[in-house]
């Protein structure tokens, strides 16, 4: 492994900074990277799996085999200067050492520097591993980090109350996940101020939430201490609506978009 690549990952963990969040516009291929990336103050980026998997066609859930994940995330690093954290779903792998190989390939063959790891066994509101399953697999991950010396920064992800759990099992895991190895907690289904500000209280380490209308302002996530926020496929979403909206009005023989003349090029 290189010394970019170190630098690169010690570069993502200390931008998860409670008070001054890392804000991550996620990202499919290789030129929404390359265009997040031209955007001010942007430091880091992060891969969206919804919408990797959608724009070949296929849904989320691990659509994608590991090869086409890892070959999806190598294009996006070498796309791009900044640090990339991969969202990379349930680490493509049934049991713990599956993951640790894979998360190993990962960092090896794409130069990620982050990762998202989920603890459902299938979508949000699937049932989910067990806590003691859960966090051996980001143990595993972690451990297939270390062994490649890259300082991994290894986002775990929560989607106990997004499944409709109850509160102190979504705060038992998150724990559990950081004594195993996580760096941050990717809480999912903190809603409303007071949610977000009992995670903060409750879980031993840094919080990653998902942004979106209606969610709490961004401004006001900084002031209550999270560290990091990203939008999912959502960023996607933007991308096609305003395809659409585009597509309408040169159909019906309007004006055309100024966004019409493409600045941007790999």
């Amino acid at each position: 492994m290189t010394t970019l690549q170190i630098q690169k990952a010690e570069l993502l963990n200390a931008l998860h900074l409670p008070g001054t969040p890392l804000i991550v516009t996620n990202v499919w291929d290789a030129i929404t990277a390359t265009v997040v990336a031209q955007a001010s103050g942007v430091r880091a980026l992060a891969t969206a799996s919804h919408s990797v998997s959608n724009v070949r066609g296929l849904q989320d859930g691990e659509g994608l085999s590991v090869n086409e994940a890892i070959a999806a995330a190598r294009l996006i690093v070498d796309a791009v200067d900044l640090p990339v954290s991969v969202d990379f779903e349930k680490g493509y792998a049934p049991d713990a050492a599956g993951v640790a190989r894979n998360v190993r390939r990962l960092i090896e063959e794409s130069g990620a520097v982050g990762i998202n790891l989920e603890d459902s066994v299938g979508a949000p509101k699937a049932p989910q591993f067990d806590i003691p399953t859960a966090a051996a697999r980001v143990s595993a991950a972690r451990t297939a980090a270390e062994a490649t010396g890259i300082p991994l920064v290894i986002n775990a992800r929560v989607d106990t109350l997004a499944g409709g759990g109850e509160w102190d099992e979504a705060v038992a895991r998150a724990n559990a996940y950081l004594d195993a190895g996580a760096d941050v907690i990717f809480f999912l289904g903190l809603n409303d101020e007071n949610k977000v500000k009992r995670a903060l209280d409750e879980v031993n380490g840094r919080i990653s939430v998902i942004g979106h209308p209606g969610a709490v302002p961004l401004a006001r996530l900084a002031e209550l201490g999270v560290s990091r926020v990203s939008f999912g496929p959502g960023s996607l979403g933007l991308t096609l609506a305003a395809l659409q909206r585009s597509a309408a009005q040169l159909t019906a023989l309007g004006d055309y978009p100024a966004d019409l003349a493409f600045p941007f090029a790999l």
